[in-house]
Formats: C-alpha cells, structure tokens, sequence
C-alpha cells in the first residue's frame, strides 16, 4: 500500500465489518505531526527509526480500538526494508493479529515472533517454488503459516514478485497454476490442505474475479488498489482520485529501488523520470541516503546499483500521501478500481465484492 496508504482508519474500517485489515508499516511517522516534527529534519537513522515503531505502535492500537473486538488486525511488513525485524517485534508488541510479509522471502520469521505464538504468519509469494522453500524452512522450524497468499505480479500494484519486466506475464504466476501446484505441495509435504488458507491476491475488482479465485483452490482473496480508494482510506483525497482514475494507459511498470518490477500511475515525477531512467542507470554510484534513515536493505539509489531504480522511494510516497500529484510515486494495480472515480465506503466494497447486497453496479 505504500507509505501511510493504509493506516487505523482503513484496517480498523476493513477489522470491523469482519475482514482483516491491513497496516502498512513502513515510515508511519507522516501520519503522525509530533513525530513528524521531531525528525523532519533528521538524518539520524536511530531517531527516525524510534519514531516509527511509536507511530506503528498507535497505528495498531488505534486500528484495534476501530474494529472493536471484531475482525482482525495485520501488519504488511516488508522483507526488504532494514527495520524488518523490529518492526515485526513491535507489531507483536502492540497487538497485531497477524503479520504479513512480502517483498523477500520470510525464512526468519518464526523466529521473530516466538514469543507471540498467537499471532498469526502469513508470507506473500508468487509461485509454488518459493512457497516451498518456505514451507520446508519453516517446518524444520517447527512452525507453519497460518496463510499464504499468492500474489499475481501481472495485476499487482507497488513491487512485484518477478525478478524482471519480462516475466509480469509468465503463465506460472496464474492462479489456475500456482493454487493447484501449493496444494499438491502441501500433500506432498504431509500437510492438511485445509490447515493452510491460500489467499488470491492481485486484479481482485469484482464479485466475478472473487469467483474465479476461489474456483481455482484458494480460500480467500487479497484486495489492495480498492480499499485504497475507499473513504476510509488513509491517503489524502487526491492521491484516491488518482488512483480511482486512473486508465489502462495511464499505469506503467518500471524498476523500483529495491531492484524488483513495480506497478505505479503515470504522474509528471514518473514521467519525468523514465524518459530520464536509462541514463541514470548507466550512471548509478554509491551515494549517501538522500534522507537519513536507509528504509531499504538494498536500494538502487543509495547503492549505486545499475539494474534498479535510482530515485528516492521513500521521498516520492509520502509525496503521494500528500495527493501532491506533481511529485508522487502513486502505486496502483492493473485493473479498473470497482466503483469507477467514485470513493465508496469499506462496507460497500466488501459487500459488493462479496455479492452481500444491491450494491451499485461497476461502471463498464
């Protein structure tokens, strides 16, 4: 969801009609102008990483408060970012029901929450050989997931689980294939199949995408660029517009920082800058972190690395968050948001998405 797409108000909204809601947890710091205040100006990694487990730490606690004992509560934790571990513990700390982990794969996540066997672990993946690997990792560990979800790189918004531009559409990422081969990998593992929900994630935008997930095997589905452009979305109203309008031509993938495919709109920041974009590959250095605080474990930008983005991420989503569209890096999924350009409450996404009620019909 990027940086503060999804806070309290969203995953408490989504908690409380009965879905899991889902914290964002990166630089949740902007959310909050105290702590903003404090390290606006900072360059001290260990200041500004303290103020971000505060600001984690009431974003839950304010998200469990919203949902009132109903739902769950999760935490998206990427596996890329530097704060990796802390931001798990304090997740834990601070009453998370479960803890979601893309963008690498988890292999220590058992770890980490030993002391909170409660709360549950669910890593995102794309394919049935990496959801191996962390099966069998993990067993020896003596944990399972509680969930897996199974992320499709060609609908996806934000980074994508594909290690280049060209494989976003590789028929081993469909769901028709992937469900059925995890299923025959939990058998083959001596698994229960029922013991592990596969959850569908990517291009969920209708009741009919919803039935189609499930018909494949899984048990539930993952749904981001729609809550997103929900009322209770946390991101300013112009960054919802932006999004909620966006057409097919206007979403692009490009190389992120982290070095993996990403799926964003086209704004005048990011069209400036993939006209720009081969020459500052060509031309990437080490450099220090344009703001202090090293948010990634590897970064294009500050690494100097020729295969990845090198811009500031860090700087372009809170730019997003803001709605300033001139700057912002907007992630988006491919497909069409469900009610058009119109922002629409969490309950009647849900309901709509789960053929509960009349809701208005998606504009064609």
């Amino acid at each position: 969801m990027g940086v503060g797409v999804s806070a309290h108000r969203l995953a408490g909204a989504v908690a409380e009609v009965g879905g899991v809601g889902t914290i964002s947890s990166v630089d949740l710091r902007r959310h909050h102008p105290d702590l903003l205040k404090l390290t606006a100006h900072s360059r001290d990694k260990a200041v500004i990483d303290a103020a971000n487990l505060v600001a984690l730490d009431r974003e839950v606690r304010a998200a469990r408060e919203r949902a009132g004992g109903r739902g769950m509560v999760a935490v998206n934790i990427m596996r890329a970012v530097s704060e990796y571990g802390p931001y798990v513990r304090q997740a834990c700390e601070s009453g998370a029901d479960a803890i979601v982990v893309g963008a690498g794969l988890p292999l220590d996540l058992p770890e980490l929450v030993a002391d909170f066997p409660n709360v549950a672990l669910i890593p995102i993946l794309s394919e049935s050989r990496a959801v191996g690997l962390v099966l069998k990792r993990w067993m020896r560990k003596g944990r399972l997931p509680d969930a897996i979800v199974i992320e499709h790189p060609r609908f996806a918004g934000g980074h994508l689980g594909a290690a280049k531009l060209e494989e976003l559409a590789d028929p081993r990422f469909d769901f028709a294939r992937v469900v059925p081969e995890v299923l025959a990998l939990f058998d083959e593992l001596g698994i229960e199949r029922s013991s592990i929900p596969i959850i569908a994630a990517g291009g969920i935008n209708s009741p009919e995408r919803v039935q189609a997930a499930l018909a494949t095997g899984a048990s539930a589905v993952q749904v981001g660029t729609a809550f997103a452009v929900t009322t209770e979305g946390d991101a300013h109203p112009e960054f919802k517009r932006v999004l909620a309008e966006a057409r097919p031509e206007d979403i692009v993938t490009f190389m992120s920082v982290a070095g993996l495919p990403a799926r964003a709109v086209r704004t005048p920041w990011l069209d400036t800058y993939l006209e720009r974009e081969a020459g500052k590959m060509r031309r990437a250095r080490e450099r220090p972190c344009t703001l202090g605080f090293e948010c990634l474990v590897q970064c294009g930008l500050r690494d100097g690395l020729q295969k990845a983005g090198q811009f500031c991420i860090d700087h372009h989503l809170a730019a997003a968050l803001r709605g300033d569209v001139k700057h912002g890096l907007f992630f988006r999924g491919s497909e069409p948001a469900p009610f058009g350009a119109a922002i629409r409450p969490v309950r009647d996404l849900i309901e709509y998405l789960l053929c509960m009620s009349e809701v208005a019909a998606v504009p064609a």
